[in-house]
């Protein structure tokens, strides 16, 4: 069985290794390694003109939108806070293309960290620029070059809940998070402290967003899960229409809240 082709965006950043400093895109290995032990095919998409992404993404089987530096807050309509890190407006432009293309053709999505943000920004909602100022700690980002183990609980009838049902300790590093919910988005996971940890659509058969780094678990659920969504879907899939479950075609039953409690 062909193993699917799933493409991870990449950042754009100053490197140095061995005697070179230059310019580099690159990614953590984790991403990778994750993907492949879960039997996938990793694929970089460094940075590029946006028209390029449609092209891009129709040889893909699934996209994972993964973590770096703060969105621009111009694009939630907001002025940049103190604490918000300088703008790659670069990666976000190609991004938000890479996004709209893979939601286009209903291929499977997840957005890790800052891939959560940008999924809810793309679909209208905005962010907290600066979480501790919201919960009162530093509790999901107290040290810098580490993650931070916290629970989140999943909400009971997302895709979510059933991959990971009850409450799981995960590996957290954001100083941001999900403010008002983009549309077509349900909030599928939270901290103790009532931060939105975990998103997804209802308009799309695979379009999950996780606050946290499932690729610092080797054997992650939600890697896996979404693997197997890529292994099974259909590159010319149609989008349902806005409001219906994309696995029956019927709108969505109300035991999904968009706001559930922590």
């Amino acid at each position: 069985m062909r193993k699917p082709l799933i493409g991870l965006t990449t950042y754009l950043a100053d490197a140095r290794w061995g005697e070179w400093a230059l310019p580099a895109a690159l990614l953590p290995a984790a991403y990778t390694s994750c993907l492949q032990s879960a039997g996938g095919r990793a694929v970089l998409l460094p940075p590029d003109a946006p028209e390029a992404a449609a092209d891009v993404v129709e040889n893909l089987d699934a996209i994972v939108l993964t973590s770096g530096e703060d969105l621009d807050p111009a694009l939630y309509g907001a002025q940049p806070h103190p604490c918000t890190g300088p703008p790659v407006r670069e990666r976000d432009r190609w991004e938000r293309a890479v996004l709209a293309a893979a939601l286009a053709r209903d291929m499977p999505v997840l957005g890790i960290c800052r891939g959560m943000q940008l999924m809810n920004v793309h679909a209208g909602g905005t962010l907290l620029q600066h979480l501790p100022e919201k919960v009162g700690h530093h509790g999901h980002n107290p040290y810098g070059g580490q993650f931070a183990p916290h629970p989140v609980t999943t909400v009971p009838g997302t895709r979510l809940g059933a991959l990971l049902p009850g409450t799981s300790r995960v590996a957290a590093h954001h100083h941001q998070a999900v403010d008002s919910l983009g549309a077509g988005l349900v909030v599928s996971a939270r901290a103790v402290d009532g931060t939105i940890e975990a998103i997804e659509s209802t308009r799309h058969r695979f379009a999950v967003g996780v606050q946290w780094h499932p690729e610092a678990a080797f054997e992650s659920a939600v890697v896996h899960a979404l693997v197997a969504a890529a292994r099974s879907g259909d590159r010319g899939a149609v989008v349902p229409a806005a409001g219906q479950d994309p696995r029956t075609g019927r709108q969505p039953s109300g035991a999904v809240a968009s706001t559930p409690g922590p």
